[in-house]
């Protein structure tokens, strides 16, 4: 499979940040092997780790991640090998060889001692031996390394594909259990303002025998119902809900989109919870907002 495979071989589902992918590749007598581990991450973050003479083939690897991972910690690992003889070349500092001699030969004079200079000692000097390495036939290497990060990517595509499965069968759950508080929420909602109005009643009754304004009393109904209402709050949790599960059922990365309908979410249940007065709706609300805590943590691993 070539480094420039189409999208398709990502799964058109939701897809976790989580994967690992290792994939072996050999062209000639040139082998590479990829491995590619990615963990949570707010943003892409690519780390490629290479052979020194083939650094300069950092920027094509990190160019086909991006093309195909849009969040996580990405790390991707290449060795390779080469089953033939190197064209290196072993270039001896004449130089410094003959003064590290002349310097042994002086030492051993200064310490009077009859050990002769051998030639171990003199090599056992850094940079006395240099290896030179031939320049890195990087077109022909990535030949090689292409299919492998190719192959260890839909790897990584499948792992995070059916980690994704997983957390999007468990939100659509969740979703599930918060439509139903809210149309408890709804069902409830008349009733807490009949009651609100019954107790205000029955206490004007108690505190003023003689009776009161009948509108007056209407007003003062229609201030706990407007004070209580939390029909926009519920309208806008079913908008979020249905916009959550169509990310669920989307082909592209949802992760970020999801966290800020959780928080969305998360607010109007605060504000029903802070409107309603009522121990019953708060309770629901209790559970509502638990339900979004673990929504939370699912999404955070979401691309």
């Amino acid at each position: 499979m070539g480094a420039n495979a189409p999208r398709g071989f990502w799964p058109a589902v939701l897809r976790s940040m989580t994967g690992f992918g290792r994939a072996v590749a050999s062209a000639g007598d040139r082998t590479a092997t990829v491995e590619i581990r990615s963990v949570n991450h707010r943003f892409l973050d690519v780390a490629v780790r290479l052979p020194r003479s083939l650094m300069g083939l950092e920027d094509r690897v990190r160019g086909v991640v991006q093309e195909h991972i849009q969040r996580g910690r990405v790390e991707i690992s290449v060795t390779v090998e080469e089953h033939r003889p190197g064209d290196r070349r072993v270039r001896i500092d004449r130089g410094l060889l003959v003064a590290l001699r002349a310097a042994l030969e002086e030492a051993r004079d200064v310490l009077r001692t009859p050990e002769p200079v051998s030639l171990s000692h003199v090599l056992g000097f850094p940079d006395v031996l240099q290896v030179e390495e031939p320049p890195a036939d990087l077109d022909g290497w990535w030949e090689v390394v292409r299919p492998a990060l190719a192959e260890a990517l839909a790897g990584v595509a499948a792992m995070r594909a059916r980690e994704g499965q997983a957390l999007g069968a468990d939100i659509a759950a969740r979703i599930e259990r918060l439509r139903a508080l809210r149309q408890k929420v709804q069902e409830r909602a008349p009733v807490v303002v009949r009651e609100a109005a019954a107790r205000l009643a029955q206490r004007v009754a108690e505190l003023a025998p003689q009776g009161v304004d009948p509108q007056r009393l209407a007003q003062e109904v229609a201030l706990i119902a407007d004070r209580s209402d939390v029909s926009e709050e519920l309208a806008r949790i079913t908008s979020h809900l249905t916009q959550l599960q169509v990310l669920i059922d989307a082909d592209e990365p949802a992760g970020r989109k999801m966290d800020f309908l959780v928080q969305e979410l998360n607010r109007e249940w605060n504000t029903i919870g802070a409107k309603a007065g009522d121990a019953q709706i708060s309770h629901w609300v209790v559970e509502a907002k638990a339900e979004l805590e673990k929504i939370r943590e699912q999404v955070q691993n979401i691309e």
